[in-house]
């Protein structure tokens, strides 16, 4: 990463991932995929059909998961919406017998931090908390911030760099030192996390 604000995204994600896990980021090439959003989008809105986009990623491995622990800082409203279109995509599947890898997952646990989690308790809060229950998610409030979302999914760990615009990159990986980074940092905020009560 270099001093003068100059490396890409990715690079930036890489580096702060490669220091969590103690490795050198080069290290990390082999053993993690990594996708950013096209210079000036937001969220991929400018990107070529059928282009990878951190938000599409994303949203394709929380709604082919089982199981979601997450640390998210910022609620990104097009994020939100492919969720919520993965999400009804299995439950459709799930009620019409389809096969079971294409359901919502069985077990949901969110912390929202900084500007996400004053989402919880804005204008907007009680519908956002029931649109959430509704999804079985278990909704947590932090206080703090954190620069980065931090998502396991099944046996994936996901982290995502968050700028103004949305998620500026994601990078995801099975390796096992990221995941045991992740699930680590997963627990460390839902320690400090209070339940959020639908309603």
């Amino acid at each position: 990463m270099s001093d003068d604000g100059s490396a890409s995204p990715a690079a930036v994600l890489r580096s702060i991932v490669a220091r969590a896990v103690d490795c050198d980021p080069a290290g990390l090439g082999d053993r993690t995929a990594i996708v950013e959003r096209a210079s000036g989008s937001a969220n991929g809105a400018d990107e070529p059909e059928g282009s990878p986009t951190p938000v599409g990623r994303l949203a394709e491995l929380i709604g082919g998961s089982d199981s979601v622990v997450a640390v998210v800082p910022r609620f990104d409203a097009d994020l939100a919406g492919r969720l919520n279109a993965s999400l009804s995509a299995g439950d459709e599947a799930h009620e019409s017998g389809a096969a079971d890898d294409a359901t919502a997952p069985s077990e949901g646990r969110v912390v929202f931090t900084g500007s996400a989690a004053d989402r919880l308790t804005g204008t907007t809060g009680a519908v956002v908390r029931r649109a959430l229950a509704d999804r079985g998610v278990d909704a947590y409030r932090h206080e703090g911030e954190s620069p980065i979302a931090v998502v396991l999914a099944d046996d994936r760990a996901a982290v995502g760099l968050i700028d103004g615009a949305g998620v500026a990159a994601l990078l995801w990986t099975r390796d096992a030192a990221v995941r045991e980074w992740a699930a680590a940092t997963c627990r460390r905020y839902l320690d400090a996390a209070e339940p959020v009560a639908d309603g």
